[in-house]
């Protein structure tokens, strides 16, 4: 749908007893400068009183209420209801610059339907440590303002891109692609990431339009740290499942050096893992030693020529 040749953007958001703060990232999305939305909000079974808090918009959000599914069911629920042209994903107790919406939206159309989605940057508020941004952190250091990635895949192979709050992708890819994996407990926001970078370059934006909060993810990476073992499976079947899609394509073998060389480091973290859990002496001090060497390898790639980094172009004007 569009208005007057503006297309629509989905707005999705999928919420679970957060009454306290999705008012204020619903007002925030009606205070974007991009006017042809719709907004859906997934309500993944709260308990609390977000119902009440989400009657007060009237027509102004459509509302999809679902036993509780998990992230990966309910942003998947609000996609299938999407009616726009892109689909731009946000959570709960996350915020947008007023003009993240509209830049997006100007520059995918300049850039054309070969580009995948859009992502901007993202600051990261923090409870425990300094702020940062999403670029900073996954050592993306684009040279221009606006323009496209065209090495999104090699990237993807060898680190997490903070995803989810600050991507605009179009309907008819993710249509093609599938939306989230619901099998996935952990990683579900980095295994679509993978699967969409294998279908052609994205637009970026270098400048914040994002803001995540640490708050509920506080508890939910905290779990992650204590269930590591089913943690790192994931990763390792997210990996694998990219190296068979892969299988055959011609246009592969670098990619697929990068993640060969990462699910080894997978299989040693969850090896490292399983060790410090063992019951015998020594076990957890092995494990330890054995985890920082991991690290200081890791850290050490990172600083070597054919660690992939960022390749783009800059947006024509």
């Amino acid at each position: 749908m569009s208005q007057m040749g503006i297309p629509l953007v989905s707005v999705v958001i999928p919420t679970y007893n957060r009454a306290n703060v999705i008012c204020r990232t619903i007002d925030n999305v009606l205070d974007q400068t991009y006017s042809n939305i719709e907004i859906i909000i997934v309500d993944d079974g709260s308990t609390d009183d977000t119902q009440e808090r989400l009657r007060v918009y009237g027509d102004k959000i459509r509302v999809l209420r679902q036993a509780n599914a998990g992230p990966s069911a309910a942003r998947n629920r609000g996609i299938e209801a999407a009616l726009g042209e892109f689909i731009a994903l946000q959570d709960s107790d996350d915020l947008w610059a007023p003009s993240k919406l509209e830049r997006q939206v100007t520059l995918l159309r300049k850039v054309g339907k070969c580009v995948v989605c859009c992502l901007c940057n993202a600051t990261l508020r923090y409870t425990d440590r300094p702020q940062t941004t999403a670029f900073d952190l996954a050592w993306l250091f684009p040279s221009f303002e606006e323009g496209v990635w065209t090495n999104v895949a090699d990237v993807l192979a060898t680190r997490f891109v903070f995803f989810c709050q600050t991507a605009m992708i179009r309907r008819e890819v993710i249509g093609r692609v599938g939306g989230f994996d619901e099998t996935l407990k952990y990683h579900e926001d980095y295994e679509l990431p993978l699967r969409l970078a294998l279908e052609g370059p994205w637009a970026v934006i270098r400048e914040p339009l994002t803001i995540w909060n640490q708050g509920s993810a506080e508890s939910w990476s905290q779990k992650a740290m204590e269930e590591e073992i089913q943690m790192r499976e994931c990763e390792i079947r997210m990996r694998r499942d990219i190296l068979a899609r892969i299988k055959g394509r011609e246009d592969s073998e670098r990619l697929r050096r990068y993640l060969l060389r990462e699910l080894g480091r997978n299989y040693r973290e969850l090896w490292i893992s399983k060790l410090a859990r063992k019951n015998f002496s020594g076990s957890l001090s092995l494990a330890r030693v054995l985890e920082k060497l991991n690290r200081y390898c890791w850290g050490v790639y990172r600083r070597l020529p054919w660690y992939p980094m960022f390749e783009g172009q800059a947006a024509q004007l």
